[in-house]
């Protein structure tokens, strides 16, 4: 199947318009690779967007629109969506499970539902559906040369949403959402619950949520050096272009620190220059590791399907 021209131009003006550090990775992958995974950033910012713009009461309507369209793409229907028809070209070809979208979806319904988190495993299941299967989809994108770099994978989405979660803190209780979980709050000072939404962060709550974002961010640390272990199951190119999206992604928690996790201090931001330095910095990494193995891997489709939570274990830290 060969790629639809309208379907990767709208796909690229996602990233592009969407997500800037994803964007600038997405450029130091082969060319074979790029719009694959650039395709995939579409669908996601897509369906995300189809649940976040819609008003409450049509949440279940949209998730089953979105269902029924997966239905019909892995069915092998014609697509009359641009970035579906172009979806629909990368899963067969690249053989992309369907449980992988429809763990998204999941994840996608716990935000519409309202889902109240509790503990740091309900967290952790919630990044592993909408940021965790991301990484398992671009193994099929990319091509691996081991499964067991499917849990580093899998480990590295999930501690890029745990960043997401701690740098959107304020933004999303104006949304009426909290992620940080109730027992970590209580770990961290906060004597009473709080109801996200209603109003503007409690003063406070304030210190209790830095301390929360801190430990938060502490458990995603752990997870990227997990992610770190399965980049050598990548070809050189693909390593540097997803060590240069970790490396982005994990300096909004230095951004974070640098301002003393707290939620109300303006939205972490990885300014140009820095991100330019971190991409060289991944590539030398990158390169010394390549020399220090001295041989090149065989990439390939994986070979089995993985399961969460079974297959995410043993966690990093745990």
């Amino acid at each position: 199947m060969s790629p639809s021209a309208n379907g990767l131009s709208l796909a690229r003006q996602a990233i592009e318009q969407h997500s800037k550090s994803f964007a600038l990775a997405a450029r130091l992958l082969p060319a074979d690779v790029r719009d694959d995974a650039v395709v995939l950033y579409a669908f996601c910012r897509r369906a995300d967007d189809a649940v976040d713009l819609a008003p409450p009461s049509s949440h279940a309507r949209v998730l089953a629109r979105l269902q029924a369209e997966l239905d019909a793409l892995y069915a092998g229907e014609a697509m009359d969506d641009p970035v579906l028809c172009e979806l629909q070209r990368v899963v067969l070809v690249r053989g992309i499970p369907r449980r992988y979208l429809d763990d998204l979806l999941d994840g996608m319904r716990m935000d519409a539902d309202g889902f109240v988190y509790e503990t740091h495993e309900q967290l952790l299941a919630y990044c592993y559906r909408v940021a965790g299967t991301v990484g398992l989809m671009m193994c099929h994108v990319t091509g691996v040369a081991s499964d067991r770099a499917l849990r580093h994978a899998a480990h590295l989405g999930m501690a890029m949403q745990l960043t997401n979660v701690c740098r959107d803190v304020s933004e999303d209780w104006g949304r009426g959402r909290l992620y940080l979980p109730a027992r970590l709050l209580r770990r961290s000072g906060a004597a009473r619950r709080f109801t996200p939404g209603a109003g503007p962060i409690p003063p406070e709550l304030r210190s209790v949520l830095a301390l929360a974002i801190e430990r938060t961010l502490a458990e995603a640390d752990r997870l990227y050096r997990s992610g770190d272990d399965g980049l050598s199951a990548l070809s050189l190119r693909s390593a540097w272009a997803i060590r240069s999206a970790r490396l982005v992604y994990a300096e909004i928690g230095e951004v974070l620190a640098r301002q003393g996790h707290d939620p109300m201090a303006g939205r972490a931001v990885v300014p140009t220059w820095r991100k330019l330095w971190l991409v060289l910095r991944a590539a030398a990494s990158e390169l010394v590791s390549r020399l220090r193995r001295r041989g090149r891997a065989v990439v390939r489709a994986p070979g089995r399907e993985f399961r969460y939570p079974a297959d995410a274990q043993p966690l990093p830290g745990g």
